[in-house]
């Protein structure tokens, strides 16, 4: 005998396995599926690796839909205003959140 796994069971066990991926096995109509479950972060999970005011050497890999160019140091994302991709650039961090940072180009 399988699961059965309800919208409420799914919402509940995703709570309960924040930064997890979870897999979990049912039979359905009496063939036996596999189900992932996915849930996302909440902040970046562990020491941001930039602070606010210091300066960093960043290659813009995209623009967001906002129009602010996107960086990444050591995965962690960074919004540069006005910053184009493909742009190596100088850049001061404005401000440090839990999942993104905030930076503008340095002239």
């Amino acid at each position: 005998m399988g699961i059965k796994i309800t919208s409420k069971w799914l919402t509940n066990l995703q709570s309960l396995h924040e930064n997890t991926a979870n897999y979990v096995h049912s039979s359905i109509y009496g063939r036996n599926r596999s189900f992932q479950i996915m849930s996302y972060r909440s902040g970046f999970g562990g020491p941001k690796p930039v602070e606010m005011g210091k300066e960093y050497e960043v290659e813009i890999s995209e623009v967001s839909r906002r129009g602010d160019g996107i960086a990444r140091i050591q995965g962690f994302v960074i919004f540069v205003e006005g910053a184009k991709t493909g742009q190596k650039t100088k850049i001061r961090i404005t401000s440090v959140g839990d999942r993104f940072a905030k930076a503008q180009v340095v002239n």
